[in-house]
């Protein structure tokens, strides 16, 4: 479908849009049944897996966190470090013992959807025992944006030294939502960090504007030094950092395990909700193109879902969202038939996404754990190849998916 007819209808009612939309693509689908796999027109599909999802056990390994964000495994013990968002890093031990918090970390100003958001540990961490940290920085005359901070765990786990920003997303903005905040190490050592569009009508234009950090996945060395290989470094007025354009909320976002490419997953607005593989120099459209609608009135959003020059994202949830949080691809082997699978949290849905893949194209879809009824905000493949999820709430919990 190509965004000429779309124009045609962009007064219609959104039940006629989102019904075209679904009819011409093969990345739509309608919500699923407890445990029932998909494939990507929504129908049943019996072989996606070789044992019973309704048999997973879900294990609690620790509760009591408030609104926990992001895990990461430590390499030197069995501990793991958790983020809440209201600004506290935990280290909780594989017996769910949460340590008291982590000392030294940057001021962070939690508010909203903001606070202190992802972690993730250096690929030298062994040597160098440099973390990394996504969090809400208030500006000195106003608003707020993301920051990335790193500083070295110390011998003991209780505190930060020597920390330092490497990143300030400009400019700050007076809004509490959309940070995206996601930081990914790719297999060559560089950083991406995923940033959204600031959520209020009057800053998502900035997402498609090279000289502000809005809607964008940024690509820095591990100190924060620009690359000199990023797309735009020569480009008049880009700001050198930028890797791509044209995102919403990005809150997933991982490495794929045979090319090494970023994947994220990105809030949509009412619908729309999105996987994208991220490449050099790639608009992915927002606010321009999406398959979601405006909240309430379900106006069309731009020119309908696609136009030429904007990528178009691997797959998609229409007409309700999921609001995808956590993003990871299975290498393990605990689960027979999803080694290779991608998993995704969802906070709206609150359920924990399979998708199984055939190259880049989505083949099957599954909701897992749908009467579990808690957001998932993270999921992790642990160093014993289970999944280890995080739910978004007051008493948040640490998890562990067996079978």
């Amino acid at each position: 479908m190509n965004a000429q007819p779309l124009r045609l209808y962009g007064r219609m009612s959104l039940l006629l849009v989102s019904l075209l939309v679904a009819a011409c693509s093969n990345g739509s689908d309608t919500p699923s049944r407890a445990g029932q796999v998909q494939s990507a027109d929504g129908s049943p599909l019996t072989s996606a897996a070789t044992f019973d999802a309704a048999s997973l056990k879900i294990v609690t390994i620790a509760s009591g966190l408030e609104h926990p964000w992001s895990l990461a495994f430590l390499p030197d013990s069995s501990d793991m470090l958790v983020t809440e968002r209201a600004g506290r890093l935990r280290v909780v031990s594989a017996k769910g013992e949460i340590s008291p918090p982590v000392s030294g970390l940057p001021a962070i100003a939690s508010a909203g959807q903001g606070g202190l958001l992802d972690v993730a540990l250096d690929p030298e961490f062994s040597s160098n025992r440099l973390v990394y940290l996504s969090y809400t920085e208030a500006g000195p005359r106003g608003g707020n944006s993301l920051a990335v901070a790193r500083g070295a765990l110390s011998a003991d786990q209780r505190q930060l030294a020597k920390v330092q920003v490497i990143f300030s997303q400009r400019p700050k903005a007076e809004s509490n939502g959309h940070f995206g905040g996601r930081l990914v190490f790719s297999r060559d050592g560089f950083l991406y960090i995923t940033l959204g569009d600031r959520q209020r009508s009057s800053e998502r234009d900035k997402a498609q504007s090279l000289n502000h950090h809005h809607g964008k996945v940024v690509r820095l060395h591990s100190d924060g030094r620009i690359p000199t290989d990023n797309p735009f470094v020569k480009t008049s007025g880009a700001l050198p950092e930028t890797w791509s354009l044209g995102h919403r909320n990005p809150q997933g976002a991982t490495l794929h395990p045979q090319t090494g490419e970023l994947w994220i997953s990105e809030h949509g607005p009412q619908g729309g909700d999105e996987i994208n593989i991220v490449r050099a120099g790639r608009n992915y459209g927002w606010p321009l193109v999406s398959y979601g609608c405006e909240y309430g009135t379900c106006r069309q959003i731009g020119d309908g879902p696609r136009l030429p020059g904007m990528e178009d994202p691997v797959t998609y949830w229409i007409p309700v969202s999921i609001a995808p949080s956590g993003l990871t691809f299975y290498t393990g082997n605990r689960y027979p038939g999803w080694t290779g699978n991608l998993f995704s949290g969802a906070l709206a849905g609150r359920a924990l996404w399979r998708l199984q893949l055939d190259g880049e194209r989505v083949i099957g879809r599954q909701a897992l754990l749908t009467g579990f009824g808690e957001r998932i905000r993270d999921v992790r493949q642990g160093p014993d190849g289970w999944l280890y999820l995080l739910t978004d709430a007051d008493n948040g919990r640490l998890l562990r998916l067996e079978r």
